[in-house]
């Protein structure tokens, strides 16, 4: 299943309001994210854990999809974080970031025109790489690579990956 190309024709919208002070971006939806209709839709994948921990809030429920959906979009919102990929259409192979091509990156102006955004991070060294090839020159926004959520990422524990992420956007949240 994974091991063919597939072209994905649209990722999905950005999560943000006008209230969003940091913007994290992943690479592009997983296999099951895609499945899930949503950002993060693996459960093995750490982020909705990582960043309630940084908010000091409860980890939004993966079941229902609706439900998980509506209460993983408040959780971003109380905390004044916007989600979005760099990536808005390729070719790809299952959910492999390093198979990534045929790159049509999403416009990300749109959310750093909209909301006072004022520090841009990666999730994972991928979305970090296609942000600097893509996105950058256009934004001129710097950005910064945090470790990845990924359970591929196991090198890193959760514990860890708080640690990093908390110290990392401490600075832009109340």
């Amino acid at each position: 299943m994974g091991s063919e190309y597939r072209h994905i024709p649209q990722g999905f919208d950005p999560v943000f309001d006008g209230n969003a002070r940091v913007l994290v971006l992943g690479s592009f939806p997983s296999v099951l994210s895609r499945e899930n209709r949503f950002y993060y839709g693996n459960p093995r994948n750490r982020f909705w854990t990582v960043v309630a921990a940084v908010l000091g809030a409860h980890v939004p429920p993966n079941e229902p999809i609706d439900a998980s959906i509506a209460a993983k979009t408040a959780l971003l919102h109380a905390g004044g974080i916007a989600l979005w990929d760099v990536v808005a259409s390729c070719d790809i192979k299952g959910s492999s970031d390093a198979s990534i091509r045929n790159v049509r990156a999403n416009s990300i102006g749109r959310v750093l025109s909209a909301a006072p955004i004022e520090a841009v991070f990666a999730n994972g060294r991928a979305a970090e790489r296609l942000y600097r090839t893509w996105v950058e020159p256009a934004t001129g926004m710097p950005i910064t690579g945090l470790p990845s959520t990924s359970p591929a990422n196991a090198a890193w524990h959760t514990d860890r990956l708080v640690a990093e992420w908390a110290h990392a956007l401490a600075p832009y949240l109340d």
